[in-house]
């Protein structure tokens, strides 16, 4: 391999992101429709909101054991509207730029959303479908099991180990741990700090994607540019 510049950023086979809270922001169109289902339910709609993020729909409904809730119908019925109402769904800053970036044989999406939502949302916001997209339907565990990572890099020929995992969410965040790749955390929609370990960027403005002569994806983060200067009468 090649010496890496930029050691901090690191040199990757091939890069795996989430969806939502990652390379898009879906909350509004999210929490519309999560917290209408949650009012029915009689939950405290705002206790239960931030618990939606990152994992299948039919994992968040089973985890809350309601008594005659049918966790597969209902998640059904949630993913129906949420394919109906993408109103508000946008990139995150700098997103689309990077993912046209790269090599597309050389990036995936890695999503709890059923593929129709994926691909509602994806064009939605204006980004790209990539050619290998790994969502609920394709996993019997999803997040924070790995399964979802480990079939990611397999369909794209690469180790799990060589991957850079992009994530918002601390399940998904532990699936790629336990894949065994690196982690970067997007902190675009975080309402409060997450305690992690792992790098961190705000945004995708300023991030760099180089192929090196070994076919390894080289990231770099570009500095920030100076604050322009004030005119002086």
């Amino acid at each position: 391999m090649s010496t890496n510049p930029h050691p901090q950023l690191g040199s990757y086979r091939a890069l795996l992101f989430d969806m939502d809270g990652t390379v898009i922001n879906s909350i509004a169109a999210a929490e519309r429709i999560w917290g209408t289902w949650a009012q029915r339910q009689g939950l405290d709609v705002a206790a239960f909101l931030p618990t939606i993020h990152g994992a299948r729909s039919v994992d968040t409904i089973a985890r809350l054991r309601l008594p005659g809730v049918d966790a597969q119908r209902e998640s059904q019925g949630i993913t129906d509207a949420e394919i109906i109402d993408v109103e508000g769904i946008i990139e995150i800053a700098g997103a689309l730029r990077f993912l046209q970036s790269l090599p597309p044989a050389q990036w995936a999406i890695v999503t709890s959303a059923p593929r129709a939502l994926a691909t509602a949302r994806l064009k939605a916001a204006g980004m790209p479908i990539p050619a290998i997209m790994v969502t609920a339907e394709d996993v019997k565990a999803g997040k924070p099991k790995p399964d979802c990572y480990l079939l990611a890099a397999q369909k794209l020929g690469v180790a799990p180990v060589d991957c850079l995992v992009f994530e918002d969410a601390s399940v998904g965040i532990e699936a790629g741990e336990a894949a065994g790749a690196k982690i970067m955390v997007v902190t675009a929609t975080h309402a409060h700090p997450l305690a992690t370990r792992h790098p961190a960027i705000a945004s995708y403005e300023g991030l760099v994607a180089t192929v090196d002569g070994d076919g390894f994806i080289v990231l770099a983060q570009l500095p920030a540019p100076a604050p322009a200067a004030r005119a002086t009468r």
